[in-house]
């Protein structure tokens, strides 16, 4: 069963009716609607793990070479997740072990996370961590 959700950053309002403004990289504040790294953001103070993809460490890198395609990952997803509406779908698990909710973000019928694996920036996930490093 797949469920879907729309999201529009540009029109989510604050509790005075402001628009929102646009997703940012998380920092050590509260975080409430920002990107951590490749493949997890928070929107609206729920965590959520794309589930389609795996991309580069950003916080435990294991070398050099990942630390960097992981910041690209990241910087590029904020880029994809700011350009207008997005659905996040549910398809299998709704949360992972961690708690995150598991979800695949589409747009226009089209997967984000597809579009990263296709920039080079990800991996299709297909169950289990590999490494980045050569």
């Amino acid at each position: 069963m797949i469920r879907r959700v729309l999201v529009s950053i540009a029109i989510l309002l604050s509790p005075l009716g402001i628009p929102a403004a646009a997703m940012d990289l998380c920092g050590s504040g509260k975080r409430i609607s920002c990107v951590v790294d490749g493949d997890t953001f928070w929107l609206g103070g729920e965590k959520i793990r794309i589930a389609d993809i795996d991309t580069p460490e950003i916080s435990q890198p294991s070398c050099e070479s990942e630390l960097q395609r992981g910041l690209a990952a990241r910087d590029r997803l904020l880029a994809l997740l700011n350009e207008g509406p997005f659905e996040l779908m549910v398809s299998g698990r709704a949360v992972d072990r961690n708690g995150r909710k598991l979800r695949i973000v589409v747009r226009d019928s089209h997967s984000l996370g597809d579009q990263l694996v296709a920039e080079g920036l990800a991996r299709t996930w297909d169950g289990k961590r590999r490494p980045w490093c050569e």
